[in-house]
């Protein structure tokens, strides 16, 4: 069993298509996952009304051939809404089958809340606090410690996300043996996450009948820091056990997702300009993302990660999917924080390492300008 914060888009075309196809292969598989939606209710009530049934459309490029198939996916047992369900995600918490515990809340969601300075019973505000809640359930209920499995991206989610959950546990006057236990015993894992999950296709022959239906690409890589063979996902070709993500981490967020969030504060107000493959097509747009690319991230990179120019290159090919409409729009949730994450860093490690300004990112992360 799998608990998951986390009722996005992202997950259903990543982790939860992952644990679907391990479920299948193995006999037992890592069981089926229970989904915490925190903001509103709209997405935990489409999960039910469906049965956690829903339908991935992989669509694009594979080594110069064509992708495109449709998977059911059936790993979901059924959603939750933390606001009024917060008694059955405790429960949830204790069951003794739980074994991981998944988080896609985005970077945004790597904080603390002032209004959970006490723990009242009922759910918190933030994602931090929530987890924690449901790890002293989970301990007072006497039940073995989980792995615990950010998706989020930012560098060492997981030791972030531990530190934010002890930091909550003092406010909360909470034992120092279940301190012990969260810090040492429950399995924090560093992840990295990489897949271009694009939201509901434009086309398809289930669009009408399948309001869950999502398209995604075939690349997908879940890089997870740990060597411990039984670690619940480790069977899948597309889960790498690695005992440094590092430099996995650094060259995706750098390249894919800097890319991504320059292309929302370049892009989002020109005209005609909807989607990434918009963008990479543009005559403007196309030209000035290759040049930020290979001009001043790709340099920042070298020596610090596997071959970032051939990755680069690889994000350009993923870009220009022809199948996948992904909207700037939808990148944008949360841009700030994410800017601050993905391209800030590269900004500045650029003037260290060479010392002078980068010009594309210096004029990106200052005023704001519209290209026509």
């Amino acid at each position: 069993m799998i608990l998951q914060f986390g009722a996005g888009n992202f997950l259903r075309g990543f982790a939860e298509l992952i644990v679907h196809q391990l479920n299948l292969k193995l006999n037992p598989g890592p069981g089926k996952i229970v989904v915490i939606q925190s903001t509103g209710k709209d997405r935990a009530n489409a999960i039910n009304a469906s049965t956690g049934k829903y339908h991935v459309a992989i669509q694009g490029l594979e080594q110069g051939k064509v992708i495109d198939e449709t998977i059911e996916v059936a790993s979901i047992s059924h959603a939750l809404h933390a606001g009024s369900q917060w008694a059955e995600i405790v429960e949830a918490g204790r069951h003794p089958d739980l074994k991981l515990i998944l988080s896609n809340t985005t970077e945004a969601g790597l904080t603390l809340d002032p209004a959970d300075i006490t723990f009242t019973g009922r759910a918190p505000v933030s994602f931090p606090a929530k987890l924690l809640g449901v790890l002293i359930e989970r301990k007072q209920a006497n039940q073995p410690a989980p792995w615990i499995v950010p998706c989020e991206l930012i560098e060492s989610n997981a030791d972030r996300l531990r530190d934010l959950v002890l930091e909550q546990a003092i406010l909360w006057n909470t034992p120092d043996d279940l301190i012990a236990w969260i810090k040492h015993e429950c399995r924090w894992v560093n992840t990295l996450v990489d897949r271009i999950v694009a939201g509901r296709p434009t086309k398809h022959p289930l669009l009408e009948s399948d309001p869950l239906l999502i398209s995604a690409e075939p690349f997908c890589l879940w890089a997870v820091e740990t060597k411990d063979a039984n670690f619940p996902l480790a069977q899948h070709p597309k889960v790498v056990t690695v005992s440094d993500i590092t430099p996995y981490t650094l060259r995706k967020v750098r390249i894919l997702n800097g890319a991504h969030s320059a292309l929302v504060s370049h892009a989002m107000e020109v005209s005609g300009v909807k989607t990434v493959r918009d963008c990479v097509e543009h005559q403007k747009i196309g030209p000035w993302v290759e040049k930020l690319l290979f001009e001043e991230i790709v340099p920042v990179l070298e020596g610090r990660c596997d071959d970032p120019k051939g990755f680069a290159c690889e994000t350009l090919d993923r870009f220009r999917n022809p199948f996948l409409d992904h909207q700037l729009s939808a990148i944008a949730l949360n841009h700030e924080s994410k800017v601050a994450v993905r391209l800030q860093p590269t900004l500045e490690e650029f003037r260290q390492r060479f010392g002078k300004e980068p010009p594309l990112l210096s004029e990106l992360l200052g005023p704001r300008r519209v290209i026509g």
